[in-house]
């Protein structure tokens, strides 16, 4: 089942420092002409099916990107133990198949050329747009890493439970200031996340709407049923918009830590911006996206192209 998308809060805190890489948008013009071509075709396809998979793929490239390197692409082996049955991730991370898809296409076309951390940057990027929200011009050229960390993957993701304090606090540590952290937190417009994430919010807190929490507690008994799932943004789960703030203004955020970011704190007034500006916040949310696809990477001869993402070569 999948677990919420607490996409930004379960995986900017993996991300390494700012790098100085140099990553380029037109990586692939002359190696590769038709590859983002190839990738929006495969993402827009498996989103038509499932308008779900737009989030799921969004989500693998945040939880990816500790190093952006597609490091939670790879399989456990014997002698291997990759991210997948991290905490956070198993039963929960989903659209493996999608990008393994997406992989053997671009391998038809250009063989050894296209990275699968680059492939993950895309297909988030594609997934957005497939929902309805506003594209960005991803920078490319990353390579895929050898290593995977599992006590990474399950020691460095906060819980939806953090404080606005805690939520500042841990995206400035990744670079990321009070404005962008609101703005990425923009993504739970869609996806969905499971009962054991927002029950305490649901039977203990008093700023939760009275009829929302009423609805919820039919899918999300005080016990039992805990990987459930409820729709992070009620109003329009599978559209990317702006209507994820103005559920807060009216304490419909699903996840206390949604709700935290309008809460009498110094982020109500960003909040507020964003659910009477659609446009303000897609514009800002794509900046951030850029600047998060950029911690990190590997570039150079650092890694390797991978053939097959679940595996090294």
């Amino acid at each position: 089942m999948e677990s919420s998308l607490i996409i930004f809060y379960l995986s900017i805190l993996f991300l390494s420092g700012m790098t100085s890489a140099q990553l380029t948008s037109n990586a692939y013009a002359s190696s590769c002409p038709n590859a983002l071509s190839t990738i929006k075709s495969a993402v827009n396809s498996a989103v038509s099916k499932e308008n779900r998979m737009g989030a799921s793929l969004l989500r693998l490239h945040f939880h990816d990107c500790f190093g952006c390197d597609a490091s939670v692409l790879l399989d456990d082996t014997t002698n291997f133990t990759g991210e997948k049955t991290a905490g956070p991730n198993s039963n929960s991370l989903r659209g493996f198949d999608v990008i393994d898809t997406v992989k053997s296409q671009v391998e038809s076309l250009c063989p050894g050329v296209v990275s699968c951390a680059d492939i993950l940057a895309v297909a988030a990027r594609d997934s957005v747009v497939a929902l309805g929200g506003s594209s960005w011009t991803v920078q490319l050229g990353r390579r895929d890493s050898t290593t995977a960390s599992l006590s990474a993957a399950n020691s460095n993701i906060p819980a939806p439970t953090l404080s606005l304090s805690g939520l500042i606090s841990a995206f400035s540590n990744k670079g990321f200031t009070a404005k962008e952290m609101v703005a990425l937190s923009g993504s739970h417009t869609i996806g969905q996340a499971r009962c054991t994430t927002f029950r305490a919010r649901l039977y203990n807190e008093a700023n939760i709407n009275t009829s929302f929490a009423t609805s919820l507690k039919t899918n999300c008994p005080s016990s039992g049923g805990d990987n459930n799932l409820s729709p992070l943004d009620a109003t329009s789960p599978t559209v990317f918009d702006n209507a994820y703030f103005k559920n807060l203004l009216i304490n419909k955020g699903l996840l206390h830590s949604d709700q935290q970011l309008f809460n009498g704190g110094s982020t109500d007034a960003q909040v507020t911006t964003y659910s009477s500006n659609s446009a303000t916040f897609l514009a800002d949310f794509a900046s951030a996206m850029v600047k998060m696809g950029n911690l990190s990477p590997l570039t150079g001869t650092s890694g390797q192209i991978r053939t097959n993402c679940r595996k090294t070569n």
